[in-house]
C-alpha cells in the first residue's frame, strides 16, 4: 500500500524525509489518506497513530518504530498506523520536543539542571550514547548522557500521556468520518452500476 512505482535513490529519500517534495500540507493529507484506508476500526488506527506520535515524545531515539510497534501489538492495535505516527518526530519537531522534556523532567525535579551542561547538545549527546552502548561502556553511558537522558525520560512520561489522548481523540473521529464517506461513495457507485445495467 505504501510502496512507490519506482525507488527513489537514498540522497532523493533523505531530502524528502526532510522536505517532501509535495510539501508538508499535501503530504500530510495524503499520509492522512493512506492511513485511513487501512483496515481497521477508527479507535484501531486512531490508538496505533497515537502510540507512534506519543512515543516520538521520549529520548529512546532510533527505537521509536520498534517500541510503537510493540505497544500497538500489545493493545491489539493497528501496527502500521503506529509506524505512520512516529513521523510526528522528524528533524523538524525534534529539537522542540527533546527540549520540552528536559525542561519539564526538571521542573519534575528529576534531575540537577545545573549538573546537565549548560548548553544542551543533544546531537553529542546521542553520539555519547550510541558510543557507549556499541562499547558496552556503561558507566561513560551515565556519567554523560545519565544526567540529560533522565529528566528527558521523567518529562516524557507525562508527555506521553497527554499525546496519546490528544492524538486519539482528534485522529478517531477524522477517520470514521473518512471511512463513512468511502463506504457511501461505494453504495452510490453500486447503485448507479445496477441501474446502468438494468
Amino acid at each position: 500500500m505504501f510502496l512507490r512505482r519506482r525507488k527513489l535513490a537514498l540522497p532523493e529519500r533523505l531530502r524528502d524525509f526532510v522536505w517532501p517534495r509535495s510539501g508538508w500540507r499535501r503530504f500530510t493529507r495524503y499520509a492522512f489518506h493512506r492511513m485511513a484506508r487501512l483496515p481497521g476500526s477508527p479507535q484501531s488506527i486512531a490508538a496505533g497513530f497515537a502510540f507512534g506520535a506519543a512515543i516520538s515524545f521520549t529520548p529512546f531515539v532510533g527505537l521509536h518504530f520498534v517500541l510503537a510497534a510493540i505497544m500497538a501489538w500489545l493493545a491489539r492495535v493497528n501496527v502500521v498506523a503506529s509506524a505512520v505516527g512516529t513521523a510526528v518526530g522528524n528533524p523538524w519537531t525534534f529539537p522542540f520536543i527533546w527540549i520540552w522534556v528536559y525542561e519539564l523532567g526538571i521542573w519534575m525535579g528529576g534531575g540537577n539542571e545545573s549538573a546537565a551542561a549548560a548548553s544542551l547538545d543533544f546531537a553529542g549527546i546521542f553520539g555519547a550514547v550510541l558510543d557507549a552502548l556499541l562499547s558496552l561502556n556503561f558507566a561513560y553511558l551515565v556519567e554523560v548522557a545519565g544526567p540529560v537522558l533522565w529528566p528527558m525520560l521523567v518529562g516524557s512520561i507525562p508527555t506521553f500521556v497527554v499525546v496519546w489522548l490528544a492524538f486519539y481523540f482528534s485522529i478517531k473521529p477524522m477517520v470514521a468520518d473518512y471511512q463513512a464517506r468511502r463506504v457511501r461513495r461505494r453504495h452510490r457507485r453500486r447503485r448507479t452500476r445496477k441501474q446502468e445495467t438494468q
